[in-house]
């Protein structure tokens, strides 16, 4: 099989690149440079928001493209467009944040609202951002052959937002460490790994349509997240579970100050309780949350334990006072 990955640098795409590689695809990665694609991928430069900045597309044929963007769908567009000629299908790696608030409990894929957007917009929020980037490919592939990848909260190595090393390594420190609550708290999120092999394999097989992607509801709780971060990192970290009422009266943000946890409600119902047996019925299998924390934690180790941060996204994380301050109402 022949990919292109449009991005394959960072986070997803990466996860991507890698897996395909395993499998001896041929693979190109179109990229501004910044980083260096994984060995063995051949390498394209341009930029996308720059005039002419796809000109290094202007020949080649593949039968895959995958595209990770998430800024203006101007940019999905004008990409779709050029290699719509040329490339079998288009995967783009969308969002759950495409569904439109309130949410339909669940999320289905199909009987839910989605946001209102273009594909020809440029300077738009995260959500019509992600819902204009997939009009975008549709308008140029056509529905037989555009898969959506909506996928959830995304972590495991190579992450760039910083949310599970912003827990390793704080544990990592040790000492007394503020544990949202309640432990049983059920998580959903999908390694990165996982969404990987499977857009592959669905791209591969010829699906087509929207299929959220992330684990099922319950894959993990709170409890048991952490609990593996305190044994991946070996530290002398003690977990301090605190009522959510507790953290919330510090100040603390669910979600961007203690990242991944969101107290139970309707937030926490749309961020953690999205219908997968679309995908689930599609082949999607999602790997222990020990595996995903062990396996960050050696990658963030080769890296010195300092994480790559995406400009465009904010700092997750607080402080050691915010926290200290938290522990301290807690009693």
């Amino acid at each position: 099989m022949r990919l292109l990955v449009l991005g394959g640098t960072e986070f997803a795409g990466r996860g991507v690149v890698t897996a395909a590689l395993e499998r001896g695809w041929e693979v190109t990665v179109f990229h501004r440079g910044r980083h260096a694609p994984p060995a063995g991928a051949k390498s394209l430069l341009g930029d996308r928001t720059a005039p002419d900045g796809l000109a290094a597309l202007g020949g080649g044929r593949w039968d895959v493209v995958v595209d990770t963007w998430s800024s203006d769908p101007a940019a999905v567009r004008d990409a779709a467009r050029l290699l719509a000629g040329r490339a079998g299908r288009y995967v783009y790696v969308s969002s759950r944040s495409v569904y439109a608030w309130p949410p339909t409990p669940g999320m289905p894929e199909d009987g839910s609202r989605l946001v209102e957007a273009s594909p020809d917009a440029t300077g738009v929020p995260y959500a019509e951002a992600k819902r204009g980037g997939e009009l975008a490919a549709l308008a140029e592939f056509g529905e037989e052959r555009v898969l959506l990848g909506r996928a959830g909260l995304i972590i495991g190595p190579w992450e760039n937002i910083g949310r599970l090393p912003w827990w390793l390594t704080r544990i990592a420190r040790g000492g007394p460490v503020l544990a949202p609550g309640p432990r049983d708290l059920p998580l959903q999120y999908i390694d990165v790994r996982d969404m990987a092999g499977w857009l592959l394999d669905a791209a591969e097989a010829g699906l087509s349509g929207p299929y959220n992607l992330v684990s099922p509801p319950g894959h993990t709780t709170m409890g048991e997240l952490l609990d593996a971060c305190v044994r991946a990192t070996g530290a002398d970290a003690r977990l301090r579970w605190t009522d959510p009422e507790v953290v919330l009266g510090a100040g603390i943000e669910p979600w961007s100050g203690l990242p991944i946890w969101v107290p139970r409600g309707e937030l926490h119902d749309a961020v953690h309780g999205g219908d997968v047996s679309r995908a689930l019925a599609a082949g999607l299998r999602c790997r222990p949350v020990a595996e995903t924390v062990a396996d960050t934690w050696a990658w963030l180790r080769e890296l010195g334990g300092a994480a790559p941060q995406r400009a465009d996204r904010p700092r997750v994380g607080i402080t050691p006072e915010q926290e200290a301050e938290a522990l301290a109402l807690g009693g």
